[in-house]
């Protein structure tokens, strides 16, 4: 059962269409990842979603929603510039959120304590003025405050962009944590982010939706059909014997590395593996080229 169905989508801004009429629709406890270039539409569809934007045309349906209900209860979000009182402490500013979100400030303090030590702010620091968190612990009380209410979805626009490596990381693996208790929807322009977090992608164009589905489907539907063969000697004195067989639509070789371009995946491998175990072949690499996600991203983009 889905947890969120969007049906035809629209935002304008006058004459423009930011978003046009975009639907999609996803489950329980998964990390989708909204990516595509700058301008398609991704902030613009976060913030209509977390019910900061009013849709022009559209609809927004949770999963047993009830009419006129505000779906702002069952959404956490954080902007890609998050604001924070400076002059608070991480356990100040989480109780402040608690009671914006209408919970008790006993409840509030409670979550707060459970959500610090959650996303790894220390004990020392969770008393500490915020204005002197790094840029990591300052993303991190930010998702914290945007669950203290335990949303179903939690939607971060851009969690990562600003931070350094280590940064990045922390958040990266937060993130891999939470979806075990909800869903998460993100938007980012760092596509190994995206390729190491989520389980499904929406590729996102001039406001329409361009491709969209699981990480295996689509590598599966983008995938090049390259090998990558290696061995411990002279990879040239193997062309001609590769080249030779039925399965082989071109090679080159770069760098002591063959490149196989083949018409039949299967066939081609067995070809290959044959004459290679017949002849003893030193192999030290032999793999499918695998579509990465720039991979993909650009091939859509571009078509």
């Amino acid at each position: 059962m889905s947890l969120l169905t969007v049906e035809n989508l629209t935002k304008k801004y006058g004459a423009k269409t930011v978003v046009d009429h975009i639907s999609f629709e996803f489950g329980h406890n998964k990390c989708i990842a909204l990516i595509g270039p700058n301008g398609a539409g991704k902030t613009t569809t976060l913030r209509t979603l977390a019910g900061l934007l009013k849709p022009t045309e559209g609809a927004i349906q949770f999963e047993s929603m009830k009419a006129n209900q505000d779906l702002r209860g069952m959404i956490g979000y954080l902007p890609q510039y998050p604001a924070f009182h400076s002059w608070m402490t991480g356990r100040e500013f989480l109780i402040y959120s608690g009671k914006l979100a209408k919970l008790s400030k006993e409840v509030a303090a409670k979550r707060a304590d459970e959500l610090l030590h959650e996303v790894g702010i220390s004990k020392e620091a969770r008393d500490e003025r915020i204005s002197r968190y790094s840029g990591g612990m300052k993303q991190r009380l930010g998702i914290a405050q945007a669950i203290i209410h335990q949303p179903k979805l939690l939607i971060l626009d851009e969690p990562v962009a600003s931070l350094d490596p280590l940064g990045r990381r922390d958040v990266l693996v937060l993130m891999e944590k939470l979806k075990q208790d909800m869903t998460i929807l993100f938007s980012t322009h760092i596509l190994n982010d995206a390729e190491e977090v989520s389980d499904e992608l929406i590729l996102l164009n001039q406001g329409h939706i361009i491709e969209s589905g699981s990480l295996s489907e689509l590598r599966k539907k983008y995938q090049t059909t390259v090998f990558e063969l290696q061995v411990e000697d002279d990879i040239n004195s193997y062309q001609d014997k590769i080249d030779a067989l039925q399965s082989i639509s071109s090679t080159k070789i770069e760098r002591n590395m063959m490149f196989i371009t083949v018409s039949d995946i299967n066939h081609a491998r067995e070809e290959i593996l044959a004459v290679a175990t017949e002849e003893n072949w030193p192999i030290t690499t032999f793999s499918i080229n695998q579509a990465s996600l720039e991979d993909m991203f650009m091939r859509v983009v571009k078509s």
